[in-house]
C-alpha cells in the first residue's frame, strides 16, 4: 500500500497498520510505501530545522502520535509528546541538537513547546516505529512528492499505480490520502491586491505556512500591513521583532507600582531593524490567549446541559439536530452557568440577590428549546448583575463592537487596555469568569465534533451556522496563543512597533502614490498607508482552490469529487473537503459511488468532520479527542482485513 503524505497523519497510519498487523498470523506480507518531499514524522509544517518562537498554541501534556485508550490494537512502542518530554529530558538522544537539550530543561508539562521541539518527537517516533516493524512487514521512504494517482490496469498487480516526481511508479491495492497542509490559489479579494501590488511595485505577501517565508526580504523601519490576527499572526510579529535581535526584558518597578503578569510585565528594547507592523483584522482584536489552567478543560466547570446524550436523545426521536436551534442554546445555558458561578466563587457581593445562582439554575434547567429561558436569564441578570459584570457571551469576540474612535492613538489606547485585561484574565485562571465561559465553549468543541461529524447537523446549519457564524467566534475565544503573546504585544505596543488599524478594516491600494491602504470605519482617521502587506493566514484548506497536481488530477480523473452541501435558500454550495464514504473513509469518485481501495485522512475530511487540523488528545476526555487516531484505526483495519484473521 502507499501513504501520501508522512507528517503526523501518515505516521499515525503507519503506527495503526503496524500495531494491527502484529496482532495477525503474519501469514502474508505488508509492505508499506511512504511519499512525502518533507522529513518522515514532521513532514511539512513541523520541520526540525524551524525557528525556535513558532511556538504550539496547545500546552505539553496535550498532544499525542500515539493512542492510549479507545483503540483495541496496542502500540508497539511509543507514547506521549509529554512522556517523551520527560525521558528526553533526562536522557537526550544524541540526534537533538543543543537549542532540543536547552528547551528540554525549561519545559514543563503545562508549557507551550517550539514547533520544532514537536517536530523532534514526531521524528523520534517515526524512528521507534521503523526500529519496531513486525517481521512480515516492510516499509519504506520515499522523500519525493507523488504527482499523480491512475487506475492500474487490469492485469496490473495493483488497484493503482503512483507516480512521483522522481520518475519512479508504485503500484498498490490500498492508497491513502494523508496530504495536510496544500498551497492554494488566491482567493478574488486576496488576488486583485497581489495584481495591484505587480502594477505598482509593493511587496505582497499572500497566505503561507509561516518557516515557509523569507522573513528577512521584509523591510525594516517602514510600514507594513498585516491582515489576521490569529495564530500565524503571532507567529509573524515574533520573526519581524525577536527574529531581528530585539528582546524583551522584565519590567522594572515604577514609582510605587510594581510591575505585574497583568499586560504589563514586559519591556520590549528593539533591534532598530523591526518595521512598523499595522496589524488589522475583523474584530479588531487577537485572539484572546489561553488561561493558565492545569488541565485543557477548566476542572472548576463543565458542560451540564450541552452533554452526548442530551443531544442523543434528538437523533433517538428521529430528529437530525440544527446548530442554532437545537446545539447552540444548550452550549450557552452551560457558558452562562460558568461564567455567573465563577463571578459568584470570586465575588460574592457581585450580585445583589442572595438566590441569584439558585434561581438561574431554575431557569437554565427548564426543558423547551425555546427562547423564553434567555429572556428570562437577561431579565434576572438586568435586575441582580451590575452592567460591567454581565456576560455578553457573542461580544466577547467583538470587543469593539459599536465604539467609535476618533484617532488612532484613542484605538492604541484601548487595544492596550485589552491586552491587559486579557493578561490579567490568563493569570486568573480558574478564577477568571470569563476564562472559564470560554473554557466551557472549548470543551463543547469537543462535543460538538463528535455530534456534527458524517452528516450529524443539517447541511444548511453546517453552512450557515457552524462554518457561518461559530467557528470563527469560537475560534477566537478558545484557540488563542499562550498568555506570554499578550504580554509580549502589550509591550511592542508600548514600544510603538505595532499598532493596530481597528475592527472591519478596508484594505485598497490608492495608484495616486502606491501604497497600499487600509481604513477602519470605526477610527475616524486618515487611512493607513505602506508598501508592503502580509496576509497572516495559512492557505485555505479547500480541495478546490488547493494548488496540488496529484488532487487536482484525483478531481479530472473523476476519482475524487468535492462534497456537495443544500444551503438554506436550497441552492447548491461546494464545500471545502473532499466527498468520502462513511468510515473507513473512501474517496467518493465522479459516478458517486466510494472508490475501493482509496482513502482519505486528515485535513481533506473538513466537510465531513468539524476540527480537521488539532492533534490528538493524550489520555483524552472526549471521543473527539482521538478522532484522528480513530480514523487511522478503521482505514488499517480495513486495509488488512484480507490479509489478517485474527484482529481484535
Amino acid at each position: 500500500m502507499v501513504i501520501v503524505g508522512a507528517g503526523p497523519r501518515g505516521t499515525s497510519l503507519l503506527e495503526r497498520l503496524l500495531a494491527r498487523y502484529a496482532t495477525g498470523t503474519g501469514e502474508q506480507r505488508l509492505e508499506i510505501h511512504l511519499v512525502d518531499p518533507y522529513p518522515a514524522g514532521p513532514g511539512h509544517v513541523w520541520r526540525t530545522d524551524q525557528s525556535r518562537l513558532y511556538l504550539m498554541n496547545t500546552p505539553s501534556f496535550f498532544p499525542t502520535l500515539i493512542p492510549d485508550h479507545g483503540l483495541s490494537a496496542r502500540p508497539l512502542t511509543g507514547g506521549s509528546f509529554d512522556h517523551w518530554r520527560r525521558n528526553q529530558s533526562l536522557f537526550p538522544d544524541a540526534e537533538l541538537s543543543a537549542a532540543d537539550v536547552a528547551e528540554l530543561r525549561q519545559l514543563d508539562t503545562d508549557g507551550f513547546p517550539s514547533r520544532a521541539l514537536y517536530g523532534r518527537y514526531l521524528r523520534s517516533t517515526f524512528t521507534a516505529l521503523l526500529d519496531n516493524v513486525p517481521a512480515g512487514a516492510r516499509v519504506q521512504v520515499h522523500e519525493t512528492t507523488a504527482t499523480r494517482i491512475r487506475r492500474g490496469r487490469p492485469t496490473a498487480v495493483g488497484r493503482f499505480v503512483v507516480e512521483l516526481a522522481n520518475g519512479e511508479e508504485l503500484s498498490a491495492d490500498n492508497v491513502v490520502l494523508a496530504l495536510g497542509h496544500l498551497p492554494a490559489r488566491l482567493n478574488a479579494a486576496q488576488q486583485r491586491l497581489a495584481d495591484g501590488a505587480r502594477k505598482f511595485g509593493l511587496r505582497y505577501w499572500p497566505p503561507a505556512v509561516p518557516n515557509d517565508v523569507d522573513w528577512a526580504a521584509v523591510p525594516g523601519a517602514e510600514p507594513v500591513l498585516v491582515r489576521g490576527m490569529g495564530l500565524n499572526f503571532f507567529d509573524v510579529v515574533g520573526q519581524l521583532t525577536e527574529g531581528r535581535g530585539g528582546r524583551f526584558e522584565p519590567m522594572k518597578e515604577q514609582e510605587d507600582r510594581a510591575a505585574s503578569s497583568n499586560g504589563e510585565a514586559l519591556n520590549y528594547v528593539p533591534s532598530g531593524r523591526e518595521p512598523l507592523i499595522l496589524a488589522a483584522s475583523r474584530r479588531g482584536a487577537p485572539y484572546r490567549a489561553k488561561a493558565a489552567v492545569a488541565t485543557y478543560y477548566p476542572q472548576s466547570v463543565g458542560l451540564r446541559f450541552f452533554t452526548e446524550e442530551t443531544v442523543s436523545a434528538l437523533a433517538a426521536h428521529g430528529l437530525q439536530p440544527a446548530f442554532d436551534q437545537d446545539l447552540w442554546p444548550l452550549l450557552h445555558r452551560d457558558a452562562l452557568w460558568a461564567y455567573y458561578r465563577t463571578l459568584l466563587k470570586v465575588d460574592p457581593s457581585s450580585v445583589e440577590r442572595a438566590d441569584f445562582l439558585s434561581v438561574l439554575d431554575t431557569i437554565l434547567s427548564r426543558p423547551g428549546r425555546g427562547s423564553g429561558w434567555a429572556d428570562d436569564v437577561d431579565a434576572l441578570v438586568a435586575a441582580c448583575v451590575p452592567v460591567s459584570l454581565r456576560l455578553d457571551l457573542l461580544g466577547l469576540a467583538r470587543p469593539f463592537a459599536q465604539r467609535t474612535f476618533h484617532t488612532h492613538e484613542e484605538f492604541d489606547a484601548a487595544m492596550e487596555t485589552y491586552l491587559q485585561a486579557d493578561a490579567r484574565a490568563c493569570v486568573a485562571g480558574e478564577d477568571d469568569p470569563v476564562k472559564m465561559a470560554i473554557g466551557v465553549l472549548n470543551a463543547g468543541r469537543a462535543v460538538i465534533k463528535i455530534l456534527v461529524a458524517d452528516g450529524g447537523i443539517t447541511g444548511e446549519s453546517w453552512l450557515g451556522a457552524l462554518r457561518g457564524w461559530f467557528e470563527s467566534f469560537v475560534e477566537g475565544l478558545a484557540s488563542g496563543p499562550p498568555a506570554l503573546r499578550m504580554e509580549q504585544l502589550a509591550a511592542l505596543s508600548r514600544a510603538g512597533v505595532v499598532r493596530f488599524v481597528g475592527p472591519d478594516p478596508v484594505f485598497g491600494i490608492d495608484p495616486a502614490d502606491g501604497t497600499f491602504t487600509v481604513v477602519s470605519p470605526w477610527v475616524k482617521a486618515e487611512p493607513l498607508r505602506a508598501r508592503n502587506m502580509i496576509e497572516a493566514l495559512a492557505p485555505a484548506n479547500q480541495v478546490l482552490l488547493n494548488r496540488s497536481p496529484l488532487l487536482e488530477g484525483l478531481l479530472a480523473d473523476g476519482l475524487a469529487r468535492p462534497r456537495i452541501m443544500i444551503a438554506a435558500d436550497g441552492e447548491p454550495v461546494v464545500t471545502s473537503g473532499l466527498e468520502v464514504t462513511a468510515p473507513p473513509y473512501r474517496s467518493v469518485g465522479a459516478s458517486g459511488r466510494g472508490t475501493e481501495g482509496l482513502y482519505v485522512l486528515g485535513l481533506q475530511l473538513s466537510s465531513t468532520q468539524w476540527g480537521t487540523a488539532i492533534a490528538a488528545e493524550s489520555k483524552a476526555q472526549y471521543r473527539s479527542g482521538y478522532r484522528t487516531l480513530q480514523d487511522a484505526d478503521q482505514i488499517a483495519a480495513d486495509v488488512l482485513a484480507p490479509a489478517v484473521r485474527a484482529v481484535p
